[in-house]
């Protein structure tokens, strides 16, 4: 009852609200300047694009960056971007990349070669401690540099033909390799602003604040406020500038969905990155030209430190995932038309469809934690479940504390920490359940299954499996693609069988966006250019 009166009463109060107006005046529309007001949901961490790994900082580093390839105007093949064109071997292991003669930097210096080459190596320093370094192990002794067996950069397969030709040979053929270029991680970075900052095998340095920063992209830095606002402008030096549409994105830290959903009722806002739940049902019902409701390449799961008791014990995990309703939060909590998650991998992602399923079987849960030495929760130690600051993550993270109470007696504490802090902690396995996500960084199924391998950079949980890492490494030497998805099955078997991920649902994207902005494509993965986005005049 009392969540059924709160959501009568952000209705009724929403019902009554006038009509949205307009957002030009909010958004400084004057003298035909067109400036884009977008919630981005919270304070990036970073803005270097190889150190960045989350969804706030990956939309600034788009319109900042611009890597060899680009996601194209229909959003879903892959473009150019400053190479103009590429060849591939008949062997599919060696790219080579023609780059643009009039590609610059930001600071007007000609963007060639070597700079790609001098990014990747920074990328695979490990005093940089790059989270997706483990990308670039496709090319060929990439991994082996990373730890030390190579010194020599140029004995890896990243050459620099000429100043306007760059190849990359790869250890073994990967068919998703054009579109993993598109990510972030692959972006090159000015080293030679770097090294005047701390060094290229620094990790943290000031080459990324106002007055420092260099790129590449379509938008300029202009100014970054912390916590309030991070501007950026058209480049001048851009190679396409003619047509980047807008003048400026102004990227607005927004934590709490109920002010960014006031804000864009307001017109401060003319995108919203979450839409707060109790207010979905409303704008479908009248304003439903408003709301974007769109599959999304992405997990919603729960990330557990098998390091930390009592999630030593595979049967406390198992048990923890089979009490869990998912359809139940999807239907009645999330209320976005997500998809509950048995598994992992996202549903024919590049044709490619789990054997495998997680059961919800309260009474097996029981029996599994009794069996861990805590019938009905007795003697059960105090468990904390960490979230970042957002509405959604709180409601579903109450809806599973009562799971879990209702079906294994235990209590969970819940806690929250702002988006920079909770990422220091995944970082540092600083937590015991923590709330996460995986969007995938290309359409194929290798992404969200590669970053358990043992030890690696996104993995945080302190677990890894010598055959899941010895299936790992001969998914991709398979002749045949049916090989390789038959040997991600039993993979993704060995994952949720050890119970260290709880997957709970696949993401839809579910935005608000005023009619007056046009050209935004929510891609599958949401790597969608900014310079193809325009407001109506």
């Amino acid at each position: 009852m009392r969540y059924v009166s709160v959501f009568l009463i952000c209705v009724l109060a929403f019902a009554g609200c006038k009509p949205r107006k307009s957002a030009e005046a909010a958004s400084a529309q004057t003298h035909s300047r067109k400036v884009l007001h977008y919630g981005n949901g919270a304070e990036p961490q970073f803005i270097d694009p190889q150190l960045s790994t989350g969804s706030p900082e990956q939309a600034i580093t788009r319109a900042l960056f611009e890597g060899l390839l680009s996601r194209s105007p229909d959003g879903v093949s892959v473009a150019p971007g400053v190479a103009e064109r590429w060849e591939v071997s008949g062997d599919k292991l060696t790219y080579t990349f023609h780059l643009r003669h009039t590609a610059r930097w930001s600071d007007g210096k000609p963007l060639i070669a070597a700079d790609f080459i001098n990014s990747y190596k920074r990328m695979l320093t490990p005093g940089v401690a790059a989270d997706y370094s483990y990308m670039m192990f496709l090319v060929a002794g990439a991994e082996d540099y990373f730890n030390g067996k190579i010194k020599d950069f140029s004995e890896t397969g990243f050459k620099a033909l000429d100043d306007y030709t760059l190849q990359i040979v790869l250890r073994q053929p990967a068919p998703y390799f054009l579109n993993a270029v598109i990510h972030h991680a692959w972006y090159p970075v000015p080293t030679h602003v770097i090294e005047k900052f701390g060094g290229m095998s620094s990790r943290n340095t000031d080459w990324t604040r106002p007055g420092n920063f260099v790129g590449n992209g379509p938008f300029r830095l202009k100014e970054w406020h912390l916590n309030q606002r991070l501007v950026v402008e058209k480049s001048p030096t851009y190679w396409d500038k003619q047509n980047v549409r807008l003048d400026e994105i102004v990227f607005n830290p927004t934590d709490l969905a109920d002010t960014a959903e006031r804000m864009f009722r307001a017109g401060q806002l003319d995108v919203v990155y979450e839409v707060p739940l109790s207010k979905i049902a409303t704008y479908k019902r009248e304003r439903p030209e408003l709301l974007r409701i769109e599959p999304f390449c992405g997990v919603y799961f729960y990330r557990l430190n098998t390091a930390r008791k009592p999630l030593d014990d595979v049967r406390v995990r198992r048990a923890l995932s089979l009490a869990i309703d998912r359809n139940s939060i999807v239907k009645n909590v999330t209320l976005g038309g997500e998809e509950p998650a048995y598994n992992f991998v996202p549903p024919g992602l590049a044709g490619f469809n789990s054997e495998n399923k997680v059961k919800e079987d309260a009474a097996e849960a029981r029996r599994l934690l009794a069996e861990a030495g805590y019938p009905n929760g007795t003697n059960f130690p105090k468990v904390d479940l960490l979230f970042n600051t957002l509405e959604k993550h709180r409601v579903i993270g109450e809806a599973i504390q009562q799971m879990w109470r209702k079906n294994l007696g235990i209590e969970i504490n819940l806690y929250n920490e702002e988006w920079k802090v909770y990422l220091v902690s995944q970082k540092t396995s600083n937590y015991t359940i923590m709330r996460s996500a995986w969007i995938g960084d290309y359409a194929d199924p290798h992404v969200f299954l590669d970053l358990w391998r043992t030890g690696g950079a996104n993995n945080n949980t302190n677990w890894g499996d010598p055959e899941y890492d010895r299936l790992l490494d001969a998914a991709l030497g398979s002749k045949t693609e049916e090989e390789r998805y038959a040997t991600y099955q039993k993979m993704e078997k060995i994952l949720l069988d050890s119970a260290v991920v709880i997957p709970i649902y696949f993401y839809n994207y579910v935005r608000l966006i005023d009619t007056k902005v046009i050209g935004f494509h929510t891609t599958y993965l949401d790597d969608y250019p900014w310079k193809y986005v325009d407001l109506r005049e």
